[in-house]
Formats: structure tokens, C-alpha cells, sequence
């Protein structure tokens, strides 16, 4: 025991910290009053309360900057305007630098004054909290004393610290430390920006967050190409987006309170469109840029052949075309405008022939090739209905969808501006309104087949073949479809002595809401008969194949708004194949 005790005295004085604590030399000495002391280990610093609640002064919250407030109107419609440019680089601005958080690490990051590091050290000694850099560029650590971090690099600061601890604790007790906070600072964005002013933010973020809380640069007079930050009347840095945009390279800046980040004025522009990745405009500086350049910038589709470049200047204005391969040793000036277009001359197109046949699906053939030449190379089975064949094109769908589209709107037209002589009649019109608007937004969602009637054409061989076409052979399966406002609509075995109301019979019937006037023989080859029973007339005769279309009742008050409906559902009917059912 004696030994023991002699060891701890020793280690006592050999401690300064052990040396202060009466606490524990009362308890070596017997002062306790009590029973002989047990040793243990005791901490060289004691987590006490009071040093596990340190009030330190709290750095402004990056969270509290002018990007995390909710943007309002002006803010959203400057974020929707450069979503929507056609300025190269616009889209940087838009919000997302401005509502990211604070930087959490850069290995390069300089301590400075301000900046809150966490410390832990444990071991014989325990301690856990956050330190703040003070104006001499300190840090106190209780035991240890002062250690100065100003200027040490992010990556650095664990290291400093632990050689700082070591120097009194030279066994058993480790440290870690890290950057809890960067310094908060305030920022100018002036020049040429939408929204100059005094930004919040920490030393740590990158120029583009404090450009995205001004709303980033004025498209109309800033430079994307010439942005400065300044300390004073030092240039720090010149930063240029392009060089963000196109390789990713951007300055790492460590800011201070009162820097200021100045956009430059515009320099000269090119404008480019048609078939290019970034068609835009795009910023240059000096008096001319190289074409070649510029094809770096625009990265023109594959299928562009040729460039289209537009003279602005001068009283005069002037066009100039040229292959692609010869735009890169054009020398652009300011306001000249490009256009990658491709001037191409077809050479093959591409037909499909489906249906009932026996020969490929997909024919490759020459440029100008007639029905006739690919009629040749079909392979015809015994079911093959050869008399009745189809064609359908793409150009002819798109025109038949703009007549529909035309017609529709006619009809909206006519249901919107409808008068009405009294109160109670307004109401209805009204009414009705809302319900032939209705029908027309269903009415629009339709798509024509795009057929040609080719199989009756004197000069069906002769007729030139477009890209895209689809010849169809139908099958002779000896049907006749019943649809529209029939009771059951349905498909019936053809049967030469049945007309088409006796179709219609074997159907159902008509409904109640059927116009009996109205019924529709549309054949397969495209063409279509109205059929109407009397003393004077004689009922259509119905082929093997035939779609019988009965049409609904229009119950209108207004008669230019019958005809416009009528008109819709003929057209639906023949282009379409389809009765589109009324309110």
C-alpha cells in the first residue's frame, strides 16, 4: 500500500492538473473523514455540467440566408425565364444553388475567424463540444490551452489539434476534430444580375449559390463570360460559366464579409437554331468567332448537312449558305445568326403491307416507286380480298386530323356565341354549351385512319408512293359490322338478300336516341354510302366487309349548331370509323 501511495504522489506532481485538485490530494492525504479511498482512474478533464453546457455565441444560420426564404412572385418568374431561355446557360439559375445547404466539406477550406469546430477527446480525458475560432484565431481547449487553426487547411485540422493535445497529454487520450460550421458572411452581387443586393451565406459556398440568390444574370446585359470577385479594389478570381458549363471547372473561392461578386457587361453574341443540341445563344469575346468554335459550342444533330448563317449588321441584311463541312473556317461576328438544316435528297423509303398475304411485311424500294411496282411484289393467298385494298398514310391522317380540329373549333364557336331571347332560354344555352363543349374536348382525342380510296381509282397503280405508307390486304371473312346507335352492336355473317336495316334489325334495332335518317355503308376500300329506304330510292347493296354506322339524334335548340354537329359526325364516321355517342 505504502508503495502505491508514493507512486501516486509522484504522479501528482508530475501532473499540474492532478497538482490542482484538492479533491484528490485531501483523499491521498486521509482529509476525506472517511474510509480509506479506493484508486481509480480519474478523468484528467471532468465532463462537470457546466462545461458540457458552454453557451457559445451562435454563428448566423446559413439557413437563415435570402434563399430560404419562400420565393415569391418576381422570383419564381425570373427561375421560370431562365428556365425557359434560349441563352446558353441560362438554366443555371433556376433556384437549386440558392435552396442547397452549406458546403459540409472542402479539404481546402482555411479556417477563419468565426468558424465553429467540434472537438471530442477521450481516453483518460473526456471532453465533447463546439469551439468557435476567436478573433486572434484560437481556439481554447480546456488542460490545453490556446491552439491557434487560423489558416490551417480543412484536411489539416485534426492533426493540429492532436499534436496540440499531445503536448500535455502524451498518453492515452485521442482526439477528433472536425468543421461544425463555416463563418457566416455576407456577400454583394452587384453588376449586371437580376436582383443586385447583400446576400447571407457561409465562407464555404460557391459563387454560383450567391448568383442564384440574385436571380442569377440578366440576360439581356450580363456576361456569363467575364464575372469578377473582389476584396476591396483587389480582383481575387474571374470565373467564366462556360468553362462550368462545358468541362466542369469552376474557382474554389473561400469568401469573406463584404466581398463582392461583380457580373461584367454582355459581350458579343451569336444566335443559333434548327438541328443542334444547344441551340442557343451563345457569348463571345473579341471582334470575330471562329466557325469551328462554334460547332464545339451547338454540337449540330448528325443529320445536319448544311448551316444557314444570317448577316445582321450593317443596313443590309444578308444571307449565306454553306455545307457543314465547310462552317468551321466561317468568321462569325456579333448578332449573326446560324441555322443547321438538313438538305437532304430522299433516296429509299420504307412501305409495310400487312394483312392477308404471304410476302414480307416490310419492303425497302427506290425513291418515286408507284403502287403499281410494289402491287407486283405481293404474294396473294386464296383469302386475299385483292379487290378492296387499303392504303394509309401518315401525311393524309395529319391533314384529315387538322380538318377535324378545324370543324371542332367551328363547333365551339358556334355553341359559345348561341343567343338566347329570354332569362329561362339563357339557362338552356347555357346548359347545352357545357355539354357540346364536353363532347368536342372527347371529340378531339379521336385520330383519324388516314385511308385513300385507291381500290376503285382508274390510275390506282400509277399513284406515287410516299415513306411510311401501309398498304393493307384485307381478308375475305365474309362479316359485316353493326355499330353506332344500335341496340346490340355487332358483328353478322354477310348475307347478299339482307339490306342494312335488316342488319340493323339483327342487331337490336335503333336505339331511342338512333336518327333512322342517318345510317352510314362505309367499304373497305375506303369509299361510303348513305343508305335511305323510300317509294323513289333504292337501298345501297352491303359487301362482304361493310361497317354500317348508325348516327345520333342532334337535340339542339340552335340550327347552325345542328349543322356543325351533323358535319362532326359524318366526318367522325368516315375518317375515323367511329359514331361518337351524344350527350
Amino acid at each position: 500500500m505504502r508503495h502505491i501511495l508514493i507512486a501516486l504522489i509522484a504522479l501528482v506532481f508530475a501532473n499540474p492538473v492532478l497538482a490542482q485538485s484538492p479533491g484528490l490530494l485531501g483523499s491521498l492525504f486521509g482529509q476525506s473523514g472517511g474510509s480509506q479511498p479506493q484508486p481509480s482512474p480519474l478523468p484528467l478533464i471532468k465532463p462537470t455540467p457546466s462545461l458540457g453546457k458552454v453557451e457559445l455565441p451562435a454563428p448566423a444560420s446559413p439557413q437563415e440566408s435570402v434563399s430560404e426564404i419562400r420565393p415569391g412572385p418576381q422570383q419564381s418568374a425570373v427561375s421560370t425565364a431562365n428556365r425557359n431561355s434560349q441563352v446558353f446557360g441560362a438554366s443555371l439559375f433556376t433556384g437549386a444553388f440558392a435552396r442547397q445547404g452549406p458546403t459540409q466539406f472542402n479539404p481546402d477550406y482555411l479556417m477563419a475567424i468565426g468558424d465553429s469546430v467540434r472537438l471530442r477527446l477521450w481516453g483518460s480525458a473526456i471532453f465533447d463540444n463546439v469551439l468557435m475560432v476567436d478573433p486572434q484565431g484560437n481556439i481554447f481547449i480546456p488542460a490545453v490551452g490556446p491552439v491557434k487553426i487560423l489558416g490551417v487547411r480543412n484536411q489539416d485540422l485534426e492533426s493540429v489539434i492532436e499534436k496540440a493535445v499531445h503536448r500535455v497529454y502524451r498518453a492515452n487520450v485521442y482526439s477528433y476534430a472536425s468543421l461544425s460550421e463555416a463563418q457566416p458572411v455576407r456577400v454583394y452581387v452587384g453588376g449586371f444580375v437580376n436582383r443586385p443586393g447583400l446576400y447571407n451565406g457561409t465562407s464555404m459556398d460557391s459563387l454560383l449559390h450567391y448568383l442564384d440568390q440574385a436571380g442569377g444574370i440578366d440576360l439581356e446585359r450580363g456576361s456569363f463570360l467575364n464575372i469578377q470577385v473582389k476584396r476591396g479594389a483587389q480582383i481575387r478570381t474571374n470565373m467564366n460559366l462556360y468553362d462550368f458549363l462545358l468541362e466542369g471547372k469552376i474557382p474554389q473561392v473561400q469568401l469573406a464579409d463584404g466581398d463582392i461578386i461583380f457580373v461584367s457587361p454582355r459581350q458579343k453574341t451569336v444566335t443559333v437554331s434548327g438541328l443542334a443540341e444547344n441551340a442557343k445563344r451563345f457569348e463571345f469575346s473579341g471582334a470575330e468567332l471562329n466557325g469551328a468554335d462554334l460547332i464545339k459550342l451547338a454540337k449540330p444533330f448528325p443529320l445536319a448537312t448544311h448551316v444557314r448563317v444570317t448577316r445582321n449588321t450593317g443596313t443590309i441584311r444578308n444571307l449565306e449558305y454553306y455545307p457543314l463541312d465547310q462552317a468551321g473556317s466561317l468568321q462569325l461576328i456579333d448578332g449573326d445568326e446560324l441555322a443547321f438544316t438538313a438538305d437532304k435528297r430522299p433516296g429509299t423509303i420504307t412501305v409495310r403491307v400487312e394483312g392477308e398475304h404471304q410476302s414480307s411485311q416490310e419492303h425497302q424500294l427506290p425513291y418515286g416507286t408507284r403502287i403499281g411496282e410494289l402491287l407486283k411484289r405481293i404474294e396473294y393467298s386464296d383469302r386475299s380480298d385483292v379487290a378492296n385494298l387499303q392504303l394509309f398514310r401518315l401525311s393524309v391522317k395529319d391533314r384529315q386530323k387538322q380538318v377535324l380540329q378545324t370543324s371542332l373549333k367551328s363547333l365551339e364557336a358556334a355553341a359559345l356565341t348561341a343567343r338566347s331571347g329570354t332569362n329561362d332560354e339563357s339557362i338552356l344555352r347555357a346548359n347545352e354549351a357545357s355539354l357540346i363543349l364536353q363532347w368536342v374536348e372527347r371529340a378531339k382525342e379521336i385520330e383519324p385512319s388516314g385511308q385513300v380510296q385507291i381500290a376503285q381509282a382508274s390510275l390506282r397503280d400509277e399513284l406515287l408512293l410516299e415513306n411510311g405508307d401501309t398498304v393493307r390486304v384485307p381478308v375475305k371473312d365474309g362479316l359485316v359490322l353493326v355499330g353506332g346507335e344500335v341496340m346490340f352492336p355487332n358483328t353478322l355473317p354477310f348475307e347478299s338478300e339482307l339490306s342494312a336495316h335488316d342488319y340493323i334489325e339483327r342487331a337490336g334495332g335503333f336505339t331511342q336516341n338512333a336518327d333512322a335518317s342517318k345510317v352510314i355503308i362505309a367499304h373497305r376500300d375506303g369509299s361510303f354510302v348513305e343508305s335511305t329506304e323510300g317509294f323513289f330510292s333504292r337501298a345501297p347493296k352491303v359487301r362482304p366487309g361493310d361497317h354500317i354506322l348508325v348516327l345520333p339524334k342532334i337535340d339542339v335548340k340552335s340550327r347552325q349548331i345542328a349543322k356543325e354537329m351533323t358535319t362532326m359526325l359524318f366526318q367522325l364516321a368516315l375518317m375515323a370509323g367511329v359514331v361518337f355517342r351524344m350527350f
